[in-house]
């Protein structure tokens, strides 16, 4: 053997796993296209945020402003199920072409809408494109790359993710102040045209067509409940009277298409939500808090842009800025808390304490009023941030960890599925108290006042630009109400919060699998499930091992356990000599990421300890070195087998034994070497350098 196999096979992958090349020009303009589709669907949560105020003034309809945000939110999670399994069936490029028209129509739409009920609709259809263009995107880099890459771009979008919670509300108020709120929409159509071309142009992936028995009754009866719930609550006790005829009816036609949901989906061969999901006590709570958490931070995050711009005069993209502490305390905190989690393996505490922040959060919000000083609302907003980012990078990975191989990816899409419900409520409950305290609040301010003409509590709920205007009299009063509005819905809240702190003392810490102890970042911002399979969920969590560090951390965590003391370069180095006979470590520089001087550190090592030597320029092992690299080989089987636990049983899948293999071949290993059942970690019979 010659060292060429051997620098071959430890060097760059093909960037497709199957189907096909892809050169790194042509996969990196497909990503930034598929980033470009991410960032429409997600920054169109957050945009419009800080546009509310003028579109109501413009459009009126003060009491349907939460349906601006609710619409897009119900309609991007009710499509999501569809769109996930679409793509598998007829392919993923046609499906992602046709996500971005429909969201760039529903985007001009909304640009031209010219009363609410437009807009709402609108909206609607935008939402049902973003489901399919966040849906898709993460779906697409799994044909573009392989397992050793993944980590890396869905760190990508996990950034774009933070980005749109940044940028929304920047962007939204600066369109708003300096052009008009409609460019809140239309910036749209030139992303999402670039995005288009660059797609059909560059975007090559193989049509694997993946039979599925696509459950649209379900979809559309849980759709049809979480819509009927949210109207009782954002028109019951405001348009309606709570024990009204449409209440009433709406209340028991929700509960009728529930428990058809429920029998709908005890006959569905896939169906949307596993009806046996809800017998695992960790992904009923896990989902409760995440529906609270969903509910807290897009209730809050639509209606505090208000609070600034009414009551403290600020412009709509100064409230953009105001409300980066509530960010940076989201990203900061659930940063920390995935990387505490990889490190220590224990999560509990973070559902627990972020709750109670949360909470406090929520009170400290309540407690703003019109002489708040920006420093003290800034403190406020970075309490109720940290509390967010504390539970929700969490969530995800307690249900992972509790749930079966099979059901890992439907698991990990129904947790996101309720926090994006919550948010759905979330925005429609805080704007239905808004609605009913500020009518009274207003009333109750302007009786026995000397209003200017044509100036009315009702004036003033449709156009809340006008407030500024008033005498300084009345002006104060008016202020006032708007303030106690909208900072009571907080107090409101706070109740629903500590509910889900009480839940997460129930949650049962089991120990993790080590596939799952670090957090995937592009899970913790999604408001919307992405949809994937259980072979998706565990590639993206594994794809960790195959990023520079992780090699790094698993060879010495494997050099540790063979008992080698060699560090993690010359193990690496050992294992490749062991595979192939011989290597000449400057050609391996040039073929694999490691540089020069490591690799010749790496092999003066192996040479002082007698584990290798020289036949010219190339490296061979000696009788010691095969020796050791035989236990090196073992400890990393049983390395992959513990990291993936009670997934790796006798029964196992066909899908998990290939995943690993290929996994196993992007580490370096050879492709007929993979861990074997716990406890029977056996070696290759015949020459035992097929190793990693």
């Amino acid at each position: 053997m010659t060292a060429q196999p051997a620098s071959g096979a430890a060097g760059a992958a093909p960037a497709a796993p199957t189907g096909g090349e892809h050169t790194r020009r042509t996969v990196l303009l497909a990503i930034g296209a598929l980033l470009l589709g991410m960032l429409l669907a997600a920054l169109d949560q957050t945009i419009v945020a800080t546009a509310l105020p003028t579109i109501v003034s413009d459009l009126g309809g003060l009491d349907h402003l939460s349906w601006v945000v609710t619409a897009y939110l119900l309609a991007a999670t009710a499509a999501t199920p569809l769109w996930g399994k679409l793509g598998d069936q007829y392919g993923r490029k046609k499906l992602f072409q046709t996500a971005i028209v429909i969201f760039l129509i529903g985007s001009a739409l909304c640009g031209i809408a010219q009363n609410m009920p437009q807009l709402i609709g609108f909206r609607a259809l935008q939402g049902l494109g973003g489901g399919g263009l966040m849906t898709l995107s993460m779906a697409i880099v799994g044909d573009l790359v392989p397992p050793r890459d993944r980590g890396r771009y869905q760190g990508l979008f996990g950034a774009v993710f933070g980005a749109t919670s940044v940028l929304g509300p920047l962007l939204g108020g600066f369109f708003t102040e300096h052009l008009d709120w409609r460019w809140v929409f239309y910036i749209n159509l030139p992303i999402g045209a670039v995005a288009l071309l660059v797609v059909a142009a560059v975007l090559h992936i193989p049509v694997g067509r993946h039979k599925h028995r696509i459950d649209y009754l379900g979809t559309f009866l849980i759709a049809s409940v979480a819509t009927c719930l949210v109207l009782l609550t954002s028109l019951g006790g405001t348009s309606w009277p709570w024990m009204s005829g449409q209440t009433v009816l709406l209340a028991a036609l929700a509960a009728v298409l529930l428990v058809c949901f429920v029998l709908v989906e005890r006959r569905a061969s896939e169906p949307v939500i596993p009806l046996g999901l809800f017998r695992i006590r960790t992904f009923t709570l896990c989902s409760v808090i995440g529906f609270v958490v969903g509910f807290a931070m897009f209730g809050a995050m639509t209606y505090l842009p208000t609070f600034l711009q009414v009551v403290h005069g600020i412009t709509p993209t100064m409230s953009g800025v105001h409300m980066l502490p509530m960010v940076a305390g989201v990203l900061f905190s659930s940063t920390l808390s995935g990387q505490l989690v990889s490190r220590k393996g224990r999560w509990k505490v973070f559902p627990v304490v972020g709750t109670a922040v949360t909470a406090l959060g929520l009170l400290l919000l309540h407690r703003m009023g019109v002489s708040s000083s920006t420093l003290e609302m800034s403190l406020y907003f970075l309490v109720f941030g940290l509390g967010l980012g504390l539970v929700m990078q969490v969530l995800v990975l307690a249900v992972q960890n509790s749930v079966g191989y099979e059901n890992l990816g439907v698991a990990t899409s129904g947790a996101t599925f309720f926090r994006s419900i919550g948010a759905s409520f979330g925005v429609a409950v805080f704007g239905a108290i808004f609605t009913g305290r500020l009518g009274d609040e207003l009333a109750a301010a302007m009786r026995g006042k000397r209003l200017p003409q044509g100036v009315t509590p009702e004036s003033l709920r449709s156009d809340p630009r006008a407030v500024g205007s008033l005498p300084p009299a009345v002006r104060e009063g008016v202020l006032g109400a708007y303030s106690t509005a909208i900072t009571d819905v907080f107090l409101y809240a706070s109740p629903v919060v500590l509910i889900a702190f009480v839940l997460s003392w129930f949650l049962k810490e089991e120990p993790l699998r080590g596939s799952v102890r670090s957090p995937d970042g592009s899970e913790t911002l999604a408001a919307n499930p992405v949809e994937r399979s259980s072979a998706d969920e565990l590639s993206r969590a594994l794809s960790l091992l195959c990023t520079r560090e992780g090699r790094r951390d698993m060879y010495a965590r494997i050099s540790e356990r063979a008992e080698a003391e060699l560090g993690p370069a010359a193990c690496w180095l050992l294992l490749r000599l062991h595979r192939y006979g011989s290597v000449e470590p400057s050609l391996l520089a040039d073929r694999t990421a490691l540089p020069l001087h490591v690799l010749s550190e790496a092999s003066r090592e192996l040479e002082g300890r007698g584990l290798a030597l020289r036949e010219g320029l190339p490296l061979v092992p000696t009788d010691e070195g095969g020796a050791l690299a035989a236990r090196l080989s073992r400890a990393r089987e049983a390395e992959l087998s513990e990291l993936l636990g009670d997934w790796w049983t006798p029964d196992r899948p066909r899908d998990l034994t290939e995943l690993v293999r290929e996994l196993n071949t992007e580490t370096g290993g050879a492709d007929s070497d993979c861990p074997r059942e716990p406890g029977r970690l056996v070696r290759r019979e015949g020459r035992p350098g097929a190793a990693t």
